[in-house]
């Protein structure tokens, strides 16, 4: 048996001796994050997929793992010869696993799953589904307490103060902002689970989560102090007594359920469904009031300040350089010596840490050759990767983390000779992307609506692709941040409207299972465009500075505007990133920069 046969197995015994059903185990800790602390990395401790999402469902004969499109390939390899199903979310007739075990689970039976690492929104799409059948939600139980032997436990990073200049907002202030936006719903506290909205209210930072410089915690804000619940030894005096004298109580992370549970019972605590766990807000007294909203620090943080995106453009004429470092040796190197997918993260990597203010990667890079270009979220291992050699496309996802911003960057580049349908693709890629840069709209605008502008070229080629177009980005924070995501697939709310100053990512793409890979990024930024009789309408500014391989390029597919666009790109990228760049480096710009008729 293997381990993960032997995993699920413990767990169906586990559920066995509570009464359970099924039995669900998602991507989530506490705090709905994104990238998950070892100690809750349950889904893949028990099934062996190692993606960043997943949903992992459990019955006494059937166990199934719902991914989507990004993961379908990897999932497919790390769940083979093992008793877990691959459920293709986003197939014909794939369902959700809310919507399988609303079909599935006998009548009055028992669904578990951790209360404290389900949302409030989540647990009520669940109670819906199950409701049919009269089957009880538990939420009371953390099965892997009592089947994981040796789980992590919290981490212990010390958390440091974000100061200025790049801080360029005091935390009093921003404190204000959020007291204000809670009189506004007649709230008397607000509780915050979510790291980055933390993190960012408080500006501090800290290491507990791969890639995204924030800390365990949760937050209390109240009229009059805020109590902030982290692990002790983790914030030292001196900024113990900082925070103090913005009326910042720093409590024991354990704290938090009895502080809740303390609170008047006329408290009325603004908290957001989406943010917060049913298990994290069952310690509120049963009478105090709930007024649900979206967390104020999402907005606030979404908008990015001229300070700020000063600091953002600085860090993108570094990040460039260190781009154009890395190109310089890839191209000279290729061929000459041996070179693989994770010399490609070591030897960028190791660029983008060279240069100033850069503090770590803002997520896994992506070095993806030839058909393991075709996975939008593969990751090379020391098991298996590829050497790059002969001819074809080589992907490269990646960014940094900067005291100044974050980046985040997708570039294809020849190998060799592309093919003629390499290149076409890769040429409908980069008309999607060009057509957003350009793209003009109403101030307010659901995100989700402007994703078309971007697959409209692709689509008339005959593609399509099953990942967002969009998602925002934070400010040395989260590389992935809401609420704005460019996605026909999202649901386009109030809270996704299209407002100035926010970042936002620009990557269509194209895959081809087997073969190779296209996708082409930058980051974009909300800018006031023209305000006239009939509204005020934005434009995208870009930010990401890398020369396009126009050596992937067949030209006749492009119209005049576009290779103007185009040559206009390059001559910004040129100008901007010359002044941080010599030798070989500076060579290799200045040729990648030529425009695209004289190449």
């Amino acid at each position: 048996m293997s381990n993960t046969d032997a995993r699920i197995a413990a767990l169906r015994q586990a559920m066995a001796a509570r009464g359970m059903s099924a039995y669900i185990v998602p991507s989530a800790d506490p705090h709905l994050s994104e990238y998950l602390p070892g100690r809750w990395q349950g889904r893949q401790w028990l099934s062996g997929f190692t993606g960043s999402v997943g949903t992992l469902v459990v019955t006494a004969d059937f166990a199934g793992l719902g991914v989507d499109s990004r993961y379908w390939v990897q999932a497919q390899a790390q769940l083979a010869g093992t008793c877990i199903a691959l459920m293709r979310l986003g197939e014909p007739g794939v369902p959700s696993h809310v919507d399988w075990l609303g079909a599935n689970v006998p009548a009055g039976g028992r669904v578990g799953v951790d209360g404290q690492v389900l949302s409030l929104a989540g647990h009520r799409a669940l109670s819906a589904a199950l409701e049919p059948a009269k089957a009880a939600l538990d939420t009371a139980h953390d099965l892997l307490a009592d089947i994981w032997p040796d789980r992590p436990g919290l981490p212990a990073a010390p958390v440091r103060e974000h100061r200025a200049p790049y801080a360029c907002v005091p935390r009093a202030d921003k404190l204000a902002g959020v007291r204000e936006a809670m009189r506004e719903k007649g709230a008397t506290a607000h509780l915050i689970s979510t790291l980055d909205d933390i993190a960012w209210l408080f500006n501090l930072r800290g290491a507990d989560v791969d890639y995204n410089p924030v800390f365990v915690a949760h937050a209390l804000v109240l009229a009059d102090r805020a109590e902030l619940f982290v692990a002790e030894g983790k914030i030292d005096a001196a900024l113990r007594d900082t925070l103090a004298a913005d009326g910042v109580v720093v409590q024991p992370y354990a704290r938090c359920a009895t502080v809740l549970s303390a609170l008047p019972a006329d408290s009325v605590v603004l908290l957001d469904p989406q943010r917060v766990t049913v298990g994290v807000q069952g310690a509120l007294p049963e009478k105090a009031r709930r007024v649900e909203a979206i967390n104020p620090s999402t907005l606030a943080k979404s908008r990015k300040r001229d300070d700020e995106l000063a600091h953002v453009r600085a860090v993108m004429e570094q990040d460039g350089a260190a781009l154009c470092e890395f190109f310089a040796w890839f191209e000279a190197a290729l061929g000459r010596e041996r070179i693989t997918e994770l010399t490609i993260d070591e030897k960028l990597s190791a660029a983008r840490a060279r240069r100033p203010g850069f503090v770590s990667l803002s997520f896994g890079t992506i070095a993806a050759f030839n058909a393991n270009g075709a996975m939008p979220h593969y990751r090379a291992t020391a098991a298996s990767h590829a050497v790059i050699e002969g001819d074809g496309l080589l992907l490269i996802d990646s960014g940094g983390q900067y005291e100044g911003g974050t980046t985040d960057i997708t570039r294809v580049v020849a190998v060799g000779t592309p093919s003629a349908e390499q290149k076409r693709d890769f040429t409908l890629v980069l008309k999607g992307m060009i057509a957003l840069s350009r793209a003009r709209f109403p101030r307010g605008i659901p995100a989700p609506m402007l994703d078309a502008i971007a697959r409209a070229p692709i689509w008339e080629g005959g593609a399509e692709y099953g990942h967002g177009t969009g998602h925002g980005v934070g400010y040395f924070m989260n590389v992935h941040e809401g609420p704005q995501v460019i996605a026909y697939r999202a649901q386009a709310t109030p809270h996704t409207a299209m407002e100035p100053c926010m970042i936002t990512s620009n990557e269509p793409g194209i895959y081809r299972p087997g073969r190779w890979g296209v996708r082409i990024e930058n980051l974009v930024c909300n800018r006031p465009w023209q305000t006239t009789e009939l509204g005020e309408f934005l434009a995208f500014e870009t930010l990401t500075l890398c020369p396009i391989d126009t050596a992937c390029v067949q030209p006749d597919l492009l119209r005049p505007d576009e290779i103007a666009w185009l040559d206009a790109y390059h001559a910004e990228v040129r100008e901007r990133l010359l002044p941080h760049v010599q030798g070989d480096a500076r060579n290799w710009l200045l040729a990648r920069t030529e425009p695209l008729a004289a190449r």
